[in-house]
């Protein structure tokens, strides 16, 4: 029986520490994962030094001791079969736990519904007695290990003729911890004993994936999705080879094929895979948003995507060949060809009349989610959202609505968020009791998962192999005589309010965006941002969370293009720039225009300014001012608009203070020191040449008299030369005398 063993008699296996060794901090975290969702525990004679923590699980000085028991991966048991269970031990203390006895124990008396399903497994309480079918020994587990048992019980032993959903549960007793801790436990399952014949079940599985940023995935983020052990890559492979119907987010091929040449090859290859897949596969709405909010928030149409083409890159797409042209023209450039919308989110083969909002889906909703495809759609509600009297395909009005079986897509999709073998195992026998009972009001029977991005894709695969019949699809639930059936859901207006909230703020946005060159990349990626704040898989606490901190980001990107604070300006001349400063804090450049208006007719500013805003940066602007008086205390007011005249961030003021006539004083004084300068040197240069005048001439009267003087002088000198030559030459009486 498939997800069943098998052995022969009753075996016990134990893990020795050498086999399965793993370092203690993961096996911490698969205990822990797997004790989650064990059976109940009863203590018995536990000392002091242990206490219960949790369902199948003691907790002792340091550590916890855990018990579960599986029957086989929720495989069902033919009437006179053997019932083959597993029970698990393990043992996260740092002591060893002792050698002991545990028990296996089936109630023969039914489960009465799915009801008594849940509160057997959550509670621990069913109706009826006990017997022990299979008593087994425990091996002694050391500190940080675990330990496997297997049983096997006959149809004799086992006691269960009539087909049925039947409580079961595993008892250890005597487990000595250490000296003083005796350790007991307890943990639950079911068994469920169904008529032979094959079991039609369709399994409904969604794959969305969310990008950091709320965007569209990135390069980066598709490398990591579609790697080898990415968690796409994941999903897929669980799914491929099963009958599993996928419901698909456009979004995903729309970021691969976005980026053209740019995309992963991973990312390519995973698309591609997909496409070659033999599964049913319909689309959700892009996002994943919920066509349910936007119907009560009486949106005449389903919202989408913007024009995503401003958004490729043409050198990311391959030019396209050109057609055959005369010999005598020159060859022309091939254009690239550029995908549209339609084309960047479509799959090969998917099918796009099909719906899966949330539950609160009124009768109303159902006609409008017509007028939204254009078509007859199909809805997806789970049997909550209906009376008794839903089948799988059933017929509200004039409306075709698919249901899913809301118990057993529970469980399953708890399942599949399971790592540990023992854990999934529980959880696919939970889903097991509860299709045995929607088995008996209809045939075949639908299942859903829930959205989520962090299934385990083993146990995905597990609940695939188990449950999903290959011979129940999309067509046959839709070929079903479909049931009568009535809508019991309220609308939610918390949900409708707020997206008709963040619409208003999207109108905003719109306006504001005029100052970008190509409003597009602004708009487009914000209109996803709204999409996936509203997607189904988004529950009300993350909601309410998500749509304020939507609102917030909406006035944060409204301010982010401002005029800063002016400081106080002086100016002392007439005419001169007045500096404004424009803070951009998006990551594009902007256009803007800066209207500059005084508050005094006396000063003339230049009034509207063109500016240029480089991105995530402030910017200076130069307004030229003149003033049209000597001076005077102005205030200019300043504001900016788009080029379309869409008010931008909030107007400031700057104050000026002007002393112009500062200038003509200054200038006067300038003059005035000039002037004098000038009068100064020139009468020092007229002194200093009279001056130089009257030194010369005094120089030419000295130097004339001493000539005069010295033509006297020289006349005197020849005069007594002359006397004394003649005195020489006429001798007196003396000497004549004297010689006589």
């Amino acid at each position: 029986m498939p997800g069943s063993p098998a052995p022969p008699t009753s075996t016990m296996t134990a893990k020795s520490p050498r086999d399965g060794h793993r370092p203690r901090a993961r096996r911490l975290l698969s205990r822990l994962a797997a004790l989650l969702v064990v059976g109940t525990i009863a203590l018995g004679g536990a000392a002091p030094a242990a206490a219960e923590t949790g369902d199948g699980e003691a907790e002792a000085a340091e550590g916890t001791v855990g018990l579960a028991v599986s029957t086989g991966a929720g495989a069902t048991i033919e009437p006179g079969g053997p019932l083959v269970s597993t029970i698990t031990l393990t043992n996260d203390t740092d002591s060893a736990l002792g050698a002991a006895a545990v028990s296996l124990e089936v109630n023969p008396t039914p489960l009465t519904d799915g009801s008594a399903v849940d509160t057997w497994l959550d509670i621990g309480t069913a109706s009826g007695a006990f017997s022990t079918v299979a008593t087994e020994a425990t091996p002694e587990v050391a500190a940080g290990e675990a330990a496997q048992i297997s049983t096997v019980v006959d149809a004799v032993d086992l006691g269960i003729a009539q087909p049925g959903v039947y409580a079961v549960r595993a008892r250890l007793s005597g487990a000595a911890l250490d000296d003083t801790t005796t350790t007991s436990l307890t943990a639950t399952t079911v068994a469920v004993v169904a008529a032979p014949g094959e079991r039609t079940v369709a399994v409904l599985v969604p794959i969305t994936a969310t990008p950091a940023d709320g965007s569209l995935l990135t390069a980066q983020e598709l490398t990591e999705l579609t790697a080898q052990d990415g968690a796409l890559t994941g999903q897929l492979d669980a799914v491929t080879g099963t009958a599993a119907v996928l419901a698909v987010d456009p979004a995903i091929p729309t970021a691969i094929r976005l980026l053209g040449t740019r995309a992963p090859q991973t990312a390519i290859d995973w698309l591609d895979r997909l496409e070659r897949l033999p599964n049913d596969i319909f689309t959700l709405q892009f996002a994943d948003a919920d066509p349910t909010t936007q119907v009560h928030a009486k949106l005449p149409a389903m919202l989408g995507p913007l024009d995503l083409g401003p958004l490729l890159q043409p050198d990311d797409f391959p030019a396209s060949t050109p057609g055959p042209t005369p010999a005598a023209s020159p060859t022309a450039s091939a254009e690239p060809e550029l995908p549209d919308n339609t084309a960047l989110a479509a799959i090969s083969g998917a099918r796009t009349d099909i719906l899966w909002p949330r539950a609160d889906v009124t009768g109303g909703d159902l006609t409008v989610f017509d007028t939204y495809l254009g078509q007859p759609a199909t809805t997806i509600l789970p049997s909550t959202s209906l009376d008794a009297a839903a089948g799988p395909h059933s017929a509200v009005g004039d409306s075709s609505v698919l249901v899913t079986d809301a118990a057993a897509s529970a469980r399953l999709s708890a399942a599949a968020e399971l790592t540990e073998l023992p854990a999934i195992g529980r959880e696919l026998a939970a889903a097991a009791g509860h299709l045995f009972f929607a088995a008996e009001k209809s045939d075949p029977v639908l299942v859903g998962l829930d959205r989520s991005e962090t299934r385990s894709p083993v146990a995905l695969r597990s609940l695939l192999s188990t449950f999903a019949s290959p011979t129940v699809g999309l067509a046959a639930l839709r070929a079903t005589p479909p049931a009568s059936a009535t809508l019991t859901g309220e609308a939610d207006a918390t949900r409708a309010n707020a997206l008709t909230a963040m619409l208003a703020g999207e109108e905003r946005l719109r306006a504001f965006s005029t100052v970008l060159d190509v409003p597009a990349l602004m708009l487009a990626p914000e209109r996803i941002r709204l999409l996936r704040t509203i997607a189904v898989g988004v529950d009300d606490e993350t909601f309410a969370a998500d749509a304020a901190a939507r609102t917030a980001h909406v006035q944060d990107l409204l301010g982010s293009v401002s005029i800063q604070r002016p400081k106080p300006v002086q100016l002392i001349t007439s005419a001169a720039p007045l500096p404004v400063w424009i803070r951009n804090d998006l990551p594009w450049t902007v256009r803007v225009l800066l209207h500059s208006d005084p508050s005094d007719p006396r000063l003339d500013i230049k009034p509207v300014t063109e500016v240029e805003a480089l991105a995530a940066s402030s910017t200076r602007v130069d307004v030229p001012i003149e003033a049209r008086v000597a001076s005077g205390e102005v205030e200019v007011d300043f504001r900016l608009t788009s080029p379309t005249g869409v008010p931008i961030g909030q107007p400031a003021a700057a104050d000026v203070t002007l002393r112009a006539d500062w200038e003509g004083i200054g200038i006067g004084i300038l003059a005035g020191i000039i002037a004098l300068l000038f009068v100064f040197g020139l009468i020092r240069t007229v002194r200093r040449r009279r001056q130089s005048a009257a030194d010369a001439d005094a120089v030419a009267g000295d130097a004339g008299a001493d000539a005069v003087a010295g033509s006297a002088e020289s006349a005197a000198t020849a005069s007594g030369a002359e006397a004394a030559s003649d005195t020489a030459t006429e001798p007196g009486p003396g000497a004549g005398e004297g010689k006589r």
